[in-house]
């Protein structure tokens, strides 16, 4: 890893040509078009970076419509990002031969330390970066995907810029987070790969990130425990000022096999991150699944200035769903309690239709909720949050009864009422909605477009309830650990003195 102790430059100063890069080389590009390099020139037109492109080939004179270079030291103007694509053995001379004209190097190719055989060949490769004076992403890597700096390694139909950065040791699932994650809700600050970690670690892009205004959220894929020293001190002295969600590949001895074989990483002990949590505030989570719906919640809900939330009222359609909810919400710490009495009688006044259930869970059958196209649900949101009191209110509708009967407008006045009752009872509970459905192709195009005007009114939606679940069990975790250390500590001394 290189020192930067002696640069003066802020942090988010220092990776600026890598996220937001002038002038962008590309190495290995064909006259042909048809290389991972062509592709790689033509998504970030379609992006619409409007920066400088240097391809690099050895004798070719024009590729893809622009001029074409020989080496890194003769484009016109020095190279804030270079992506390299070719045969692991000709990168370090090329390298070297860049004169001290490369800020950031990125090489997607593989052959280094992920195998015995190119440990040798990857020292050679950091050597080359440091004596050139830039910095190595990579080796064996995809590369970032900025949406700031219209740059990306894979294939984006529409992007967005948000505010949930990315790090992952692993080109596959840094491809599976962004692309699941957009099309679940979640909008990007950044996303880095870093592959063997030669140069470049988990811990720097964290450094940036806690250090760029523009992320407020921080996802985590880790396999390798290098770092894991520098990862942990950083996460201590930040605080928890930005919720930080790590999901480690690794943890059992096959995993650690599996990661060694990988990207050359050395796991390290489960123990070390089980005890992350308690010590830094952040958030360990088992799955894919699990991380995107965390990040989900935290970019979409702002932390409780008060005590943690624990208190919840699940409302829908579910039935049974809501039985199983309330157990396993339950076993998160999570608490679905009855209404007294005085907040089941103000429901019952309202003399809803046959078949609702008015202890909390609130259960209405579909039917019930299409009275007033919808427009019941605000009487009975108002009456839940002024007498019920919830800190979480969960909205769980499952869309296969509607379909073919419910008027167009149901589920829009429905998301509407939840928001015009929030507004009444301003910071009182977090909310989040379920959208349940069956699979049918014509319902999962339904889904996918409540989820869109979901997600632009500010309320994020997960597939299941206990993805919610789990979810919210995370943003507990968080708020107790900042509300912790907001609070007094008394020392023995004050203890005696009252």
């Amino acid at each position: 890893m290189m020192d930067t102790a002696l640069d003066s430059r802020t942090v988010v100063e220092r990776y600026k040509p890598l996220f937001m890069p002038q002038t962008v080389a590309v190495v290995g590009a064909s006259t042909s078009g048809s290389g991972r390099q062509n592709t790689f020139i033509r998504r970030i037109r379609e992006m619409g970076y409007a920066g400088a492109i240097y391809p690099i080939h050895p004798t070719a004179g024009a590729i893809d419509g622009l001029p074409a270079y020989r080496s890194l030291a003769e484009t016109p103007l020095p190279v804030d990002y270079a992506l390299i694509a070719i045969a692991a053995a000709q990168i370090p001379p090329l390298l070297a031969g860049a004169a001290g004209r490369v800020r950031f190097a990125q090489v997607i190719s593989s052959g280094f330390a992920e195998l015995d055989s190119g440990r040798e060949l990857q020292a050679a490769l950091l050597k080359a970066a440091r004596d050139g004076g830039m910095r190595l992403l990579g080796p064996n890597c995809l590369g970032i995907y900025s949406p700031r700096g219209r740059i990306t390694f894979t294939e984006m139909k529409s992007w967005r810029a948000g505010h949930v950065g990315i790090a992952s040791q692993s080109g596959g699932l840094g491809t599976d987070i962004l692309r699941r994650g957009l099309n679940r809700g979640v909008s990007y600050s950044a996303v880095v790969t870093v592959g063997n970690c030669a140069d470049i670690g988990v811990s720097d892009i964290v450094e940036y990130f806690l250090a760029d205004p523009e992320t407020n959220v921080i996802g985590l894929y880790l396999e390798s425990a290098a770092g894991g020293r520098r990862l942990f001190e950083l996460l201590r002295a930040a605080g928890a000022r930005k919720p930080v969600v790590i999901l480690k590949g690794g943890r059992t001895r096959e995993g650690v096999a599996a990661a060694s074989s990988h990207t050359g990483s050395l796991a390290g002990d489960d123990r070390a991150w089980s005890a992350l949590p308690r010590q830094t505030g952040c958030t360990v989570v088992n799955t894919l699944n699990e991380l995107i719906d965390t990040l989900l919640i935290f970019q979409m809900l702002r932390p409780r200035a008060q005590p943690p939330a624990q208190r919840i009222v699940l409302f829908g359609n579910g039935g049974g769903a809501s039985v199983l909810a309330t157990d396993y919400f339950s076993t998160l710490g999570l608490k679905v309690l009855p209404f007294d009495a005085a907040a089941q009688t103000a429901l019952r006044d309202l003399k809803l239709p046959a078949g609702a259930s008015i202890t909390n869970p609130v259960d209405c059958p579909a039917g019930a909720l299409e009275h007033e196209d919808g427009r019941i649900a605000e009487r009975i949101l108002e009456v839940i949050y002024r007498a019920g009191r919830p800190q979480i209110l969960v909205m769980h509708l499952n869309l296969t009864p509607f379909v073919g009967r419910a008027k167009p407008g149901v589920i829009e006045n429905l998301m509407q009422a939840v928001l015009r009752v929030q507004d009444r009872y301003p910071g009182q509970a977090h909310v989040a909605l379920v959208l349940r459905s069956d699979g049918e192709a014509r319902l999962d195009e339904l889904k996918r477009q409540f989820r869109q005007r979901a997600t632009e009114l500010g309320i994020p939606v997960f597939d299941e309830l206990n993805d919610a679940g789990h979810a919210l069990a995370a943003l507990g975790a968080y708020e107790r650990f900042i509300w912790s250390r907001a609070q007094p500590q008394i020392t023995p001394h004050d203890t005696a003195a009252t």
